[in-house]
């Protein structure tokens, strides 16, 4: 570094996912921004946060960097099996509807593998991000933590090494996850909404067998729960998997044992992962860390951002940290690119950023919630999972925990049909598996439908796409959300026409006709669920009219497939069986 300090655009603290992520996407839309990345570590180093969502490898593809993470020979993550819910059957979801194809490897950002995700080795994955960021033109420092945030009334007025460099900025981003540098020096206060307390002990096995070998190089994430938590196994390479176990602080408090006993505890008790780990060799070293959800009550200041999990972490056991993360990166990207152009209003740039950081965090704490108190294998926590019905004010029965769901909007703020990263259909689809939610669709019981815009307001809402913020109008009513774009449009002009669904569906019969095949598919696959979340949202009132027909509507494996999982390895059969399952045998 200079001994006349470092003067730069963007200051980006941290160079984990959110720091490259962050620093890749303002060198690709701005390639004449000087950004500067300060790294404490020296890559390469673990850390959690391995099982990722297909959604990441649209932002890796967009990067520029998909490739590269490809040719890496992650495993890849087809979906995941869980014993989790009111049963201890075991049940799995793919993100696929069919079996993974075995296309050679590296193979291309094409076809199914659009659609499924990774598992990966964080130590490889996080510096083959820096490395990009660095390559497309940012200048990243590594070994360079920052001790000192100077600061005046709301301003960073600049940075300090531990080396005794000064860096300055126009913008400056903390990328630094939990520990928050620029957010702790700024005293920002964080809430913490909801009874999840949980610590996490995680370890690597070397050699550990893989439960599926699916396509070429295809695995499930398997998420294996004990009367008080719940053990990950996550294959992160071809010889190297993480296994880890979550519970709540109270219980290792109250346990007084070490978190090694502990951990070896757990991988002994639950008989998968330990078949599983039969003959894998412990690399020796537990990490440990505190997987509290929080939300930090404000993520910008006069010229500084907060990014990724130092604006708010939710529970992993819907492994969406890293799409968070990595999402909110890329939307502060493209918020600095619109500052810079100055073609928006600085004010409702920065309230976009804040509002939708700050309610995906929430829609994922609310769902980790109804997760865990969905779960009936917490034998011991019944306690404990009582607390947070209570937090949320809750009554888990049958005929309320889809309700519970809705009152988030089953629009979520990217304007998908959907609710804490799962789709609408996904989230139908767990009535089976974890028991408290029960819907069907509103075509298999009304037919008359009518758009209800009562109280509702016009809004702008932001949308990122191609380094750009594009205001999309919407109509907003008690914090949800109705965007006027793709197929929310179109069941929004239809209703505008008829109330009736014959009428309804002829109508959009002679609209897809007039479209292009892609298109007119895209649109027939939306359409059946974005009308129905806008039904559970509150915006369409559906009623039966008993001298007209039905046209009930089958939305089966449509989406994410889920299902009661059967092992194909005669040994996992009979763990299955033993362990109590039925659905386990074939």
């Amino acid at each position: 570094m200079s001994a006349d300090g470092i003067k730069c655009d963007v200051a980006v603290v941290g160079g984990g996912p959110a720091g490259s992520t962050l620093g890749t996407f303002l060198a690709k839309y701005g390639p004449n921004l000087d950004v500067r990345i300060f790294e404490a570590e020296v890559f390469p180093r673990d850390h959690v946060g391995e099982s990722q969502l297909p959604n990441i490898s649209e932002f890796l593809h967009e990067m520029g960097v998909w490739e590269k993470v490809e040719a890496a020979g992650f495993p890849v993550k087809v979906g995941g099996t869980f014993k989790w819910g009111m049963k201890r059957d075991l049940w799995h979801f793919s993100f696929l509807q069919d079996e993974l194809k075995e296309i050679p490897r590296p193979a291309e950002f094409a076809g199914q593998r659009r659609q499924t995700a990774f598992h990966v080795d964080r130590s490889v994955y996080d510096k083959i991000l820096l490395d990009h960021a660095e390559e497309v033109g940012c200048k990243v420092y590594q070994g360079a933590r920052i001790q000192k945030v100077l600061t005046d009334d709301d301003c960073v007025m600049g940075l300090r090494t531990a080396s005794g460099e000064a860096i300055t900025a126009r913008y400056y981003v903390d990328a630094t996850g939990h520990r928050g540098t620029i957010r702790t020096a700024f005293d920002v206060p964080c809430e913490y909404p909801t009874a999840l307390q949980n610590v996490a002990f995680w370890g690597y096995w070397q050699n550990a067998e893989w439960p599926e070998n699916i396509g070429i190089g295809g695995t499930r994430a398997q998420i294996m729960s004990l009367p008080y938590g719940w053990v990950w196994f996550f294959p992160i390479s071809q010889t190297r998997t993480s296994v880890g176990l979550v519970l709540p602080a109270s219980y290792y408090k109250e346990s007084r044992q070490r978190p090694e006993e502990l951990y070896q505890q757990a991988l002994k008790q639950e008989p998968r992962i330990n078949y599983l780990l039969t003959g894998a060799a412990y690399e020796g070293q537990l990490s440990t860390t505190k997987d509290w959800s929080f939300l930090a009550s404000r993520i910008y200041g006069a010229n500084w951002f907060l990014a990724g999990e130092s604006a708010g972490f939710a529970d992993p056991i819907l492994s969406a940290g890293m799409t968070i993360t990595q999402a909110c990166a890329r939307e502060l990207a493209f918020t600095i690119l619109e500052l810079e152009r100055g073609e928006h209003d600085p004010v409702w740039l920065l309230d976009e950023y804040q509002r939708l950081q700050s309610n995906r965090v929430r829609s994922h704490i609310k769902f980790a919630d109804f997760w865990y108190t969905s779960n009936g294998q917490f034998e011991d926590l019944k306690e404990y999972t009582r607390q947070i019905a209570k937090w949320n004010g809750l009554d888990l029965s049958p005929n309320d925990a889809w309700t519970w769901l809705a009152r988030g909007g089953f629009i979520d703020d990217d304007f998908a049909p959907g609710f804490g990263t799962f789709h609408i259909q996904g989230i139908r689809e767990l009535s089976e598996y974890m028991d408290p939610v029960k819907a069907e669709h509103p075509f298999n019981h009304k037919n008359v439908f009518r758009l209800n815009l009562d109280g509702a307001q016009v809004v702008s809402r932001a949308r990122y796409v191609g380094g750009r913020v594009v205001k999309i109008e919407c109509y907003e009513r008690d914090g949800k959300i109705l965007p006027l774009i793709g197929a929310y449009e179109v069941i929004v002009d239809l209703l505008r026409q008829t109330t009736r669904m014959m009428e309804m569906v002829q109508s959009l019969k002679q609209l897809l006709s007039s479209l292009h095949p892609n298109m007119a598919q895209r649109l027939a696959t939306e359409f059946p669920s974005y009308f129905w979340a806008m039904v559970e949202s509150g915006w369409i009132t559906a009623s039966r009219d008993p001298a007209a027909p039905l046209i009930p509507i089958n939305m089966q494996r449509q989406w994410w497939a889920m299902e009661w999982h059967k092992d194909k390895k005669e040994a996992l059969r009979k763990i299955a069986k033993a362990d109590g399952s039925t659905a386990g045998t074939i």
